[in-house]
């Protein structure tokens, strides 16, 4: 049908899809082409597409030396000669993957594998790359020839704008994907992960799937829409396009029983006949819903998860067998360890049971998960003191505070500073802590409540003068405290110290003092202990018809805080 029609088996393709309007692209605005990318603006002129992809992808800065169409032409005859490339053995970085034929002819399909053995030849610096199989099918429909889609392909690949992330190639990189997706999914898909625990072993080897569900799963007419955006804004939109999947997921299974044994098999199902219940363009709609978190925090996100994955171990490049052998082993290690971090038999708890324990353990970032949990201080041990709270919980980061009451509720809060840096205000209530805070009920229900910032009355105004003791009973949870300027602020999920940033960019979600603790939960929900911690209270309104924490006032019987151990 035109130049670029020579691996596509066009009875394969919705060509009622395709529209023969003669249609150019003259735009060059970031903002525009977002608009004209999300609206599928050259998603049914093949022709067109083909051209967009080549124009984008001619603008992704790359390194000096890259591997061009001349070069394949040079390499291709002597790496595959005569022999027919269906019968090569694939290199091990694409992780025995998925090759999508999508709608290519037999030509096209072989040419794939040419051009993965061709790709492992220019790249050996390329440790883990299971996506690159889809991504070169998927542009072999726009190429005139093989030529051009291997110079596409490695223009893609050797990207080297720090701030431009668009393909993993390694081992970390790609583990680390799948934790920063377990933990947004914790965060914007709830109901959905509340599903994933209570049907899975291990939610991390669900959430390894992500990109497959993208890259290999998902029929050619959603993921060249996702595609086409992709190359425009970046990786963040396979974050939601992922998000958004697992939500249809969720609405479309619940309440239905498992069609399999398996949640990781059911959710590849669903993905692969998703064209039964969602539309692209109902997809991306939704993606596009999703009030996810900036390119920034994400990336800061990424760099926390690939900094635990390495002190795991886990190192940046694997160029040999045996350091590939060793990374696989060591992730079957940490998600066996994200399951089995509650063990029944070391574990003992007068507040919680191991399976209660194992819920919150799903609640906290997945870098964490990675670790045991170990006892600091009880007040069975330990007495109801302050101080002897504070020498026993400091030195770790972050901590978690279970709470039960003489009302037989419990509660808690997941705590991701060291209370340590209380100090730094002197004698005064001082703010400090993440967003990764958060506040949670057990009993008589489970809750998670999303964290909010703690709003003090003497913090109003930068500069002005403060109380030596704050007022907890004037304390309010608002997000309104939020510095306006989105630069001026870190990840709310980051503690500024980790990246060496200023300290006025640190949040406000702990609170502590030789009188008091505060603890900005969510939804409207803060807890606060007294001194001696027999008697604590909470804040909170019912916006969004939630439950309260626990009784507005409140006896404490035995109160717990925990450590993270590797």
């Amino acid at each position: 049908m035109d130049e670029y029609s020579r691996f596509v088996d066009w009875d394969k393709m919705d060509v009622s899809a395709q529209s023969q309007d003669t249609k150019e692209l003259t735009c060059t605005d970031l903002q525009e082409l977002k608009q004209l990318a999300r609206q599928g603006y050259w998603a049914k002129n093949h022709s067109l597409r083909a051209k967009v992809y080549h124009k984008l992808i001619s603008n992704i800065p790359c390194r000096t030396v890259t591997p061009d169409a001349n070069v394949y032409r040079d390499i291709v005859v002597k790496i595959i000669g005569k022999r027919n490339s269906s019968s090569l053995p694939l290199p091990e970085f694409v992780d025995n993957s998925l090759i999508p034929t999508y709608c290519l002819n037999a030509e096209g399909v072989g040419a794939v594998r040419k051009i993965i053995l061709c790709i492992a030849n220019q790249f050996p610096d390329i440790s883990f790359c299971p996506a690159l199989p889809s991504v070169i099918a998927l542009l072999l429909h726009y190429s005139k020839d093989e030529a051009e889609c291997f110079e596409q392909v490695c223009r893609i690949l050797a990207c080297n704008d720090p701030s431009k992330r668009l393909i993993d190639q390694t081992f970390l990189a790609f583990e680390s994907s799948c934790m920063t997706f377990g933990d947004l999914v914790n965060k914007y898909c709830q109901a959905a992960h509340k599903l994933m625990v209570a049907v899975s072993e291990d939610v991390l080897e669900v959430y390894s799937d992500w990109q497959r569900w993208l890259f290999g799963e998902l029929p050619m007419a959603y993921i060249a829409r996702i595609f086409d955006v992709f190359l425009v804004e970046g990786y963040k939109v396979l974050y939601r396009v992922a998000l958004a999947l697992l939500k249809f997921f969720h609405k479309v299974r619940a309440g239905q029983p498992m069609e399999s044994d398996s949640i990781q098999q059911d959710i590849r199902a669903f993905v692969r006949d998703i064209a039964k219940s969602v539309s692209p363009e109902r997809l991306l709609e939704k993606a596009f819903a999703i009030r996810l978190f900036s390119r920034k925090e994400i990336q800061l996100l990424q760099m926390a998860n690939e900094k635990a994955l390495q002190q795991k171990g886990i190192t940046v490049k694997q160029k040999s067998l045996l350091n590939y052998c060793f990374s696989v082993f060591c992730r079957v290690f940490l998600r066996q360890n994200v399951h089995l971090a509650v063990h029944a038999e070391n574990f003992k708890s007068e507040i919680v049971s191991v399976k209660e324990m194992r819920d919150i353990w799903s609640w906290i970032p997945e870098r964490f998960a990675l670790c045991q949990p170990l006892l600091l201080f009880t007040t069975l041990e330990h007495g109801c003191s302050l101080s002897r709270f504070y020498s026993h919980s400091e030195g770790h980061e972050p901590t978690l505070l279970l709470i039960k009451t003489t009302a037989k509720e419990v509660c808690g809060a997941y705590l991701s500073t060291d209370w340590s840096e209380r100090r730094r205000g002197g004698n005064k209530l001082s703010f400090f802590g993440t967003g990764e805070c958060f506040v949670f009920r057990l009993q008589p229900e489970v809750e998670r409540y999303e964290w909010v910032i703690i709003k003090h009355p003497e913090l109003a105004s930068a500069g002005s003068e403060t109380e030596n003791h704050a007022q907890p009973a004037s304390s309010t949870l608002s997000s309104s405290s939020i510095p306006s300027d989105p630069s001026d602020r870190l990840s709310p999920f980051l503690a500024a110290r980790h990246f060496n940033l200023p300290s006025k960019t640190a949040s406000m979600f702990m609170a502590g003092s030789s009188e008091c603790i505060i603890v900005g939960g969510g939804d409207g929900q803060a807890l606060y202990l007294d001194a001696d911690l027999n008697h604590g209270r909470t804040s909170h309104c019912n916006t969004f018809n939630n439950q309260p924490l626990c009784s507005e006032s409140f006896q404490i019987s035995i109160l717990e805080v925990w450590g993270f151990r590797d």
